[in-house]
């Protein structure tokens, strides 16, 4: 999954004289948090210290792409006068879904690092290693953060349901989140098969794992899911401008991360270059190497141990893929805002989603 940090392109706060969605988004978390770490630490102290390292890996970074295109998918046919406090237990709950996902994809990719900091796994090892428990570390790591990532998602359940919504709005909202975890599954799933079967894998396929796994429940659904908060009537139009703007930002989005993989500075990003070479991923950009690469150049792009990761790189970058990469990425883009300006939505909406295009695909981290 994507890092979420978009040092530089400051995504809008809310207007209307409001503190800002992401301060009222971290405060929702951590009163909710807190009430679950209490809960947990009066069954078994060890389970309040798990409980914090959730919270730990909720409020530890980001900037809430999720709840952020959410609330300006609400907000852009909500009446202007509408309190935002009714549906940010449903905007806030998008990010315990994103840390599930984050914990479950570091265990698959075997990631070290995210954010800068330990994974979840490597966390739960240490922790191991240091208390000179019994067994293997990496595999109790493994374990935990699991668990972990499943109770973020329970998590996420709960924290929805205490949105003041009617019913009816509720149940539309709750079809619009089930959608979306299913979509986030299935991506992940086409995601780690493509790593067991890359010589059959196209640009094509790379392209569709990039709508799953990443532009459906980063952009496309959190936008839908905001207009369905709203408890309006059907709006097929705007409906369709979200679906249209949602999946062709989102695919933008995990193609600059393809890119950030192998080029983005580890400084910046928080995860080591490479990760996605050195375990033969066949996302887009190595696709398009591949489809572009001379003889030569394709013998180096062979999985192999031979090939240092640096070479593979400038090999990369010698076929011409990151600029075509490039050019995917603004051709997207460029759909996605199409579709917005045609969106019968408040112009600050407009306005939002238009800057957030742009700050989400274009970022160097």
């Amino acid at each position: 999954m994507a890092n979420d940090t978009l040092t530089g392109h400051p995504i809008p706060h809310q207007s209307r004289g409001e503190t800002g969605l992401l301060a009222h988004v971290e405060g929702t978390l951590a009163d909710f948090l807190a009430t679950q770490i209490a809960t947990l630490d009066a069954v078994d102290p060890a389970l309040g210290g798990f409980a914090r390292t959730a919270r730990d890996l909720v409020l530890g970074g980001g900037k809430r792409l999720r709840p952020t295109f959410a609330y300006w998918g609400w907000r852009g046919v909500a009446d202007p006068g509408e309190p935002l406090e009714p549906i940010l237990p449903a905007i806030a709950a998008l990010e315990l879904m994103h840390t599930f996902a984050l914990v479950h994809d570091d265990v698959m990719d075997e990631s070290a690092t995210r954010r800068g900091a330990p994974t979840a796994h490597r966390i739960f090892a240490g922790q191991h290693d240091r208390d000179g428990r019994r067994g293997d570390a990496d595999r109790f790591g493994s374990t935990s953060a699991i668990l972990l990532g499943d109770l973020c998602l329970v998590w996420a359940d709960q924290l929805m349901a205490r949105s003041a919504l009617t019913t009816t709005t509720l149940f539309a909202v709750r079809a619009r989140y089930d959608r979306m975890r299913v979509e986030t599954v299935a991506g992940q799933y086409l995601d780690v098969l493509g790593e067991t079967q890359p010589e059959a894998w196209s640009l094509e396929r790379a392209l569709l794992v990039a709508r799953y796994k990443t532009a459906s429940y980063t952009v496309q659904r959190p936008l839908q899911f905001g207009l369905t908060l709203s408890g309006a009537e059907a709006r097929s139009e705007i409906d369709a401008a979200y679906a249209r703007y949602g999946a062709r930002v989102g695919e933008a989005f995990q193609l600059r991360d393809d890119l950030l993989g192998v080029y983005g500075d580890p400084l910046v990003t928080g995860k080591p270059a490479g990760d996605d070479l050195r375990t033969g991923k066949p996302t887009a950009l190595l696709m398009l190497a591949r489809r572009l690469a001379t003889p030569a150049q394709l013998a180096e792009l062979a999985i192999s141990a031979e090939v240092p990761i640096t070479r593979m790189a400038e090999v990369i970058a010698d076929t011409g893929a990151p600029a075509r990469v490039e050019a995917l990425i603004r051709r997207r883009v460029d759909e996605g805002l199409a579709a917005l300006r045609a969106a019968p939505i408040h112009p600050d909406a407009r306005t939002a989603l238009s800057h957030l295009a742009v700050a989400a695909t274009n970022r160097p981290a």
